[in-house]
């Protein structure tokens, strides 16, 4: 049997898979994520020759694929996002990167340096690895399809996708300093992370991913020529274009990608909001995303059944656990405090921390650039069990939270709603008000005596009937 065969039909059932399964899970206590990777864990136990997924001897293909697939996910992010960002409509977003993010880094590394005993490089590795909130599996508590009414997404969604979409590039200047501290770099190399990887990189990211987002938007839905409007074509991979111009052109400008393709679809978005082929780009950004995040997760279960958690040691473990279950819900909740977010709302955001693809894309390109005095199999066994971790607890519990703060608001929404309201007249399609289902004629007997029909005269009657003639 050709190994090349075999991986062409599960490649090809694993994309059937992703087409049938998000309708079927739709209602259910169970996410794509977490069913991918119970089928890798089962498939790669059987015996049927499928080669080992080892990231550590194919590092570069990992960090390319993981790459890409996060940066499809920042695209369909920001596409879905239709709230125009600003200082307080953001506010949660920003409490969540500024605030929540670093100490979600220093809580990981200082528990990396007191439980398994890390060198520092190590452990700030971790936590920048482990820090952010994963754009690609957290589709379940993201907004989903883009929405016309700028305050229709709510806000546990969207303080999850914003976060989702700005903290993976924000992660890197975490990375990098790492990595200066692995190479044991001076006081030099300090002042040029600061300049360099903290505010050029950053600000290039944030200002190229606007001015190509513009000039796109511009293009998509504003050219004045038919021939140059795509938006009258209803071409939806203009968005894989559009993404990968984004973080090209980035890249090559030594800036953060990651950012300028989250900041790029938000401002596409923002060029047409209520347009319809904002529906068109998502939802042809999405359909790759969820198939390269169907073949990642099958590997990352066949990973865990061939061994790969073999170095982990109960004290890494234990580092995995604090962030999910106490480092970022206590961060999450008290960064919001005094917040937008009502408190069942705080507790869903804190709570709902998802770690993933991204932290596999970060592990993978830091361990080509240094050393960090802790074995490379224990680093990827750490990240490894912390992402499985991850997938079965929020994929689990996903659905009933978000449909139980769903309900909450439906019925806040429903209890403000007063008397004048509920009697507003409903709205005809060629706008003429219909009439309430309360306010219909009222029967004979209930009317005004002066409102009684008039005695019919004989010249009237014979309308209906002929009198006889004498």
């Amino acid at each position: 049997m050709s190994t090349l065969d075999l991986l062409l039909a599960l490649g090809g059932a694993a994309a059937l898979l992703a087409a049938i399964l998000p309708e079927v899970l739709a209602r259910r206590p169970l996410s794509l994520p977490l069913v991918y990777l119970v089928a890798g864990l089962l498939l790669f136990t059987l015996p049927i020759g499928l080669p080992e997924p080892d990231p550590i001897a194919h590092r570069t293909a990992l960090e390319h694929i993981t790459e890409l697939c996060v940066v499809i996910s920042l695209m369909g992010a920001g596409l879905a996002i239709n709230r125009p960002a600003g200082r307080r409509r953001w506010s949660t977003t920003w409490r969540l990167l500024v605030l929540a993010m670093p100490l979600t880094v220093a809580g990981v590394a200082v528990a990396a340096m007191a439980l398994p005993g890390w060198p520092i490089a190590a452990a700030l590795l971790l936590g920048a690895v482990l820090a952010p909130t994963d754009p690609v599996l957290a589709s379940d508590v993201h907004v989903g399809e883009p929405v016309d009414a700028e305050n229709a997404d709510d806000e546990v969604r969207f303080a999850l996708t914003s976060e989702a979409g700005l903290n993976d590039g924000m992660a890197f200047p975490i990375v990098y300093a790492a990595i200066a501290v692995a190479g044991a770099a001076g006081a030099g190399r300090l002042g040029e992370w600061a300049l360099l990887d903290v505010l050029y990189r950053t600000a290039a990211g944030l200002v190229l991913g606007l001015l190509i987002g513009r000039l796109l938007g511009r293009l998509f839905f504003r050219a004045s020529s038919d021939g140059l409007r795509l938006s009258e074509r209803r071409d939806g991979f203009v968005a894989l274009a559009a993404t990968l111009l984004a973080y090209g052109v980035t890249e090559l400008a030594h800036g953060y990608g990651f950012v300028a393709v989250f900041v790029t679809a938000c401002a596409i978005r923002g060029a047409e909001r209520g347009h319809g082929y904002n529906n068109v780009l998502h939802g042809f950004v999405e359909q790759i995303e969820r198939l390269l995040t169907a073949w990642l997760l099958l590997l990352l279960g066949g990973f865990v059944a061939t061994g790969g958690l073999a170095a982990l040691t109960w004290r890494g473990a234990a580092v995995g656990l604090l962030l999910l279950l106490v480092i970022r819900p206590l961060t999450g909740w008290l960064v919001q405090w005094r917040g937008r977010a009502g408190p069942r709302e705080r507790l869903a955001i804190s709570f709902f921390g998802i770690r993933g693809i991204g932290s596999l894309f970060y592990l993978a390109y830091a361990l080509g650039q240094a050393d960090f005095g802790v074995p490379a199999e224990e680093l990827w066994a750490v990240t490894g069990f912390t992402v499985m971790v991850s997938v079965v607890l929020h994929g689990v519990t996903a659905t009933p939270v978000m449909n139980h703060v769903d309900a909450i608001r439906d019925g806040a929404s429903d209890a403000s709603r007063t008397p004048d309201d509920a009697a507003e007249p409903a709205q005809t399609p060629d706008g003429a008000s219909a009439p309430a289902p309360d306010s219909a004629p009222a029967p004979d007997s209930a009317r005004a005596p002066d409102s009684a029909p008039a005695p019919r005269t004989p010249d009237s009657a014979s309308g209906a009937a002929q009198a006889p003639q004498p």
